[in-house]
């Protein structure tokens, strides 16, 4: 039996010095990208291409450790970015493990917004066929919006923090 959970974020973040140079931040991907997500955890394969190492989290005894594939695209003064590839490392008893994302990042007259939406669609382990679906639905949901809230969390203070740094640089 497979389950399915999705979860939700947006940002609106505000912005009060250089506004008008975001769009050309969000052109520096591999910068932009590793101040939104763990850089440490973040591999560049190609341009445009990377590999994330998700921070390990425990459900019901199991320890999961997603690792997505991310393709990031600039349009339109927005930078897009969605997983092509996912698997669990060390969760051998997983038959099936897909990952799906789907983020925006937008440059505005404000500030920043943004949309991301995550999905893991997984069979359900043979450990865990005594726990409801229900149940397990419900700690999925809430695992990927502790996820989102985690991200949004660092986008807030990191990514803010890393584009006063570029503006900075940029000066120089």
């Amino acid at each position: 039996m497979s389950l399915a959970f999705r979860a939700r974020q947006h940002l609106d973040l505000p912005v009060r010095r250089n506004v008008e140079r975001l769009t050309g931040y969000l052109l520096e991907q591999e910068r932009v990208v590793g101040a939104m997500l763990d850089a440490k955890k973040l591999t560049l394969l190609s341009p445009g291409s990377f590999r994330y190492t998700v921070t390990s989290f425990n459900v019901f005894q199991l320890q999961i450790n997603p690792v997505v594939s991310i393709e990031v695209v600039n349009s339109d003064g927005k930078l897009k970015m969605r997983a092509t590839d996912s698997e669990l490392k060390g969760l051998a008893m997983v038959d099936d493990f897909k990952l799906t994302l789907d983020a925006t990042l937008e440059a505005t007259s404000n500030g920043l917004e943004g949309e991301a939406i995550l999905g893991v669609t997984v069979s359900q382990p043979p450990l865990l066929r005594l726990i409801p679906v229900s149940v397990l639905e419900s700690t999925g949901h809430s695992v990927l919006n502790g996820i989102l809230l985690g991200i949004k969390a660092r986008v807030g203070k990191q990514l803010v923090q890393d584009f006063s740094e570029w503006c900075e640089e940029e000066k120089s």
